[in-house]
């Protein structure tokens, strides 16, 4: 394990020219890929540079000086331990989410090229910061995606204020809040005007909020969460008219399990659900349900106690 007090540098801004003048003063430095916690244990794996090495390794290290004024509360791997030439622990720093390094001042720091140094450490068999950025590259990919479905899915007239509440969030999470809460104001007073009536709304929400129902995870973002609230601020009266009145399509159908499962629905109103809809719904997710639709049913949800 390594002492905690070859993890901080002290006071003061972080800075690229503090972190230089300490690798000026290395002989070796030993990266590893596991939390100081782990950095000693045999099971890690890890290099050792010297000479020019630790020069590229400097480059590799630049940081935004100034750092960014926090400190992630993950432990942090790799680890980098710096030894003078006397064989002395002189540093030890942590990136942390192949994004940030911690150790050279008194807050965490932004490197200058984050993937630059996975790639170094790639090419010299420490592997996986390179597989995590590959994996969180996929999922975001696979966010954006999902946005898209629920974009595209927009009924008539509501696609560009849609794009502003599925907006991503931004570094300033609190302006991305107030952003979002404008978005949705703007969204839901654009939904009451393309469709007065309150039957013909309660439908096309449905449709739209069976979106989010056939996602294979992840829980319902906040762009869901902007339809679901809307229909919870219906009378369920007529919410369940609307789906009665006429049979409703699957992707309604899908959009009523979303809605008749959510805590808001069944906290204020049980899991019965009247005849013929609860049998309509029942047969929907028998026929094309999702394994968590069918999760729900056998659970008791929509009033179907171990009907699965």
């Amino acid at each position: 394990m390594i002492g905690k007090e070859t993890t901080d540098m002290g006071e003061g801004a972080p800075t690229t020219a503090r972190l230089r003048d300490v690798l000026n003063r290395a002989s070796r430095v030993v990266i590893a890929e596991g939390s100081p916690d782990e950095a000693d244990s045999a099971d890690v794996a890890r290099i050792a540079v010297s000479d020019a090495a630790i020069a590229d390794l400097a480059d590799l290290l630049a940081i935004v000086d100034g750092g960014n004024g926090d400190r992630c509360r993950c432990t942090g791997w790799p680890t980098i331990m710096v030894y003078d030439t006397a064989g002395e622990l002189i540093a030890c720093w942590t990136l942390h989410h192949q994004s940030g390094l911690r150790g050279i001042g008194d807050c965490d720091a932004d490197l200058r090229d984050g993937p630059a140094l996975t790639e170094w450490l790639a090419q010299r068999g420490l592997t996986r910061s390179r597989i995590v950025q590959e994996a969180l590259a996929a999922g975001e990919l696979e966010e954006e995606r999902r946005r898209l479905r629920w974009l595209q899915a927009a009924p008539a007239g509501l696609r560009d204020a849609a794009m502003d509440v599925c907006a991503p969030p931004g570094p300033d999470r609190e302006a991305w809040s107030a952003r979002l809460r404008q978005a949705k104001a703007r969204l839901a007073a654009l939904i009451q005007d393309c469709y007065p009536d309150e039957i013909e709304r309660i439908r096309v929400l449905m449709a739209w909020a069976g979106v989010a129902a056939r996602e294979s995870g992840g829980g319902l973002k906040w762009y869901d969460l902007a339809i679901q609230q809307e229909l919870l601020a219906a009378d369920p009266d007529r919410i369940l008219a609307a789906l009665t009145v006429r049979p409703p399509s699957p992707a309604q159908l899908d959009g009523a399990t979303q809605l008749f499962a959510s805590l808001e629905w069944t906290g204020a109103h049980g899991r019965q659900l009247p005849e013929p809809l609860r049998s309509t719904l029942i047969k929907h997710i028998r026929t094309d349900g999702t394994d968590p639709m069918k999760f729900r049913m056998r659970h008791g949800y929509y009033g179907a106690e171990r009907s699965a």
